[in-house]
């Protein structure tokens, strides 16, 4: 009598675009703004693209194995693959068992500090000598040339581009700021906002793209798939954290800074 052999169908259909629930976290209070900050989205002459932060749902079949682990799994694009995997289950399964090896992942990342610095980088000067005039000269902000800031990691970790995903998804949801590690002021962006420069004295207004300092810490961790019988899993290996700060550039910004001298600074 020949034995029965058990079989398990697996393979890669699906496709959705998705992002784990626990991406969702309650925000925290918005960060203020200083008088000091304007926007120049309508005035910037480059326009810099929308940081459309990815909203996705998991499948059911990675929900389901979201749940049978532990280890919190928050990065997009694990989410992403797991949506497009499909298992077929088989009543003639019973007693089968496979391990899947998916890779090492960066899993999740915790916020544990987010802070603004309001003058991250000078992108211009607009400046006057009016020394030798005798009523007040009014200035007000003129980009002399375009600037490209940039932020990035302050330190070098393994998928750093799934990491400053995860970072930029907390940061933006913490401060409800249009955060981008780029960002483009353009030349002869302009804001009508004037500062009075008085007689006998040189005026200098900076401008200074702001941004976010985030802080917190990568878990990262060896993925499988196990399928035992009917039943699928995930299984995390080798857990390691550490922590991580980035710099994250708040998009179409400006932060200004005015100073009336008698002699040149």
């Amino acid at each position: 009598m020949k034995k029965m052999i058990p079989f398990l169908v697996v393979g890669l259909f699906i496709l959705q675009l998705s992002i784990p629930n626990a991406l969702a976290a309650k925000k925290v209070e918005d960060i203020k703004v200083p008088d000091s900050v304007l926007n120049i989205t309508k005035e910037n002459t480059y326009p810099n693209p929308t940081q459309n932060l990815p909203t996705l749902q998991p499948s059911e079949l990675t929900s389901d194995l979201i749940a049978t682990t532990k280890v919190k799994i928050e990065n997009p694009n694990l989410i992403r693959m797991l949506n497009e995997t499909s298992v077929n289950s088989t009543p003639f399964a019973l007693g089968y068992r496979a391990v899947i090896y998916l890779g090492h992942w960066p899993l999740n990342y915790e916020s544990t500090e987010t802070a603004p610095n309001w003058e991250y980088q000078k992108v211009n000067t607009n400046y006057y000598d009016n020394r030798g005039g005798k009523a007040n000269y009014q200035i007000h902000y003129v980009q002399e040339a375009q600037k490209v800031v940039e932020g990035g990691l302050t330190a070098k970790v393994p998928q750093a581009d799934d990491v400053k995903k995860m970072m930029l998804l907390r940061a933006a949801e913490k401060t409800n700021l249009p955060l981008s590690f780029q960002t483009v002021v353009g030349a002869g962006t302009k804001k009508g906002h004037v500062y009075n420069i008085a007689p006998k004295r040189l005026g200098y207004l900076y401008g200074y793209v702001p941004a976010v300092n985030e802080k917190g810490k990568v878990t990262y961790g060896e993925v499988y798939l196990m399928l035992k019988g009917n039943k699928k899993m995930i299984v995390v290996k080798n857990v390691t954290s550490q922590g991580i700060g980035a710099w994250i550039p708040i998009q179409d910004y400006i932060s200004f800074q005015f100073i009336a001298s008698d002699k040149p600074v």
